[in-house]
């Protein structure tokens, strides 16, 4: 399930304000603006430009914070990404 590797939008695209417990996310190219919450933005920004997995996000997010790397983490940030995917900020690679 996490093997599909996916590319973020641009930082350039998007401009990311934290809003108390919610993010809200203007993508500059559908001139739309998404409300997320964590671990959304959090998954966004340690993709960066390169294009990643599931269980290397997991794993540079274990880096970051207090979560295990593996069991349930890749399996949960995979359904993140489908998610970030619909809303066009991350697409397959």
């Amino acid at each position: 399930m996490g093997d599909r590797i996916y590319r973020a939008a641009s930082a350039d695209d998007l401009r990311i304000e934290a809003l108390g417990a919610l993010t809200a996310i203007f993508d500059r190219r559908s001139m739309q603006t998404h409300l997320v919450v964590s671990p959304m933005p959090e998954i966004l920004d340690v993709m960066g430009a390169e294009a990643c997995d599931a269980r290397a996000i997991a794993g540079r997010l274990a880096e970051r914070f207090d979560i295990e790397a593996n069991g349930d983490a890749p399996a949960i940030i995979a359904e993140r990404l489908i998610e970030l995917s619909a809303m066009g900020l991350v697409a397959p690679a």
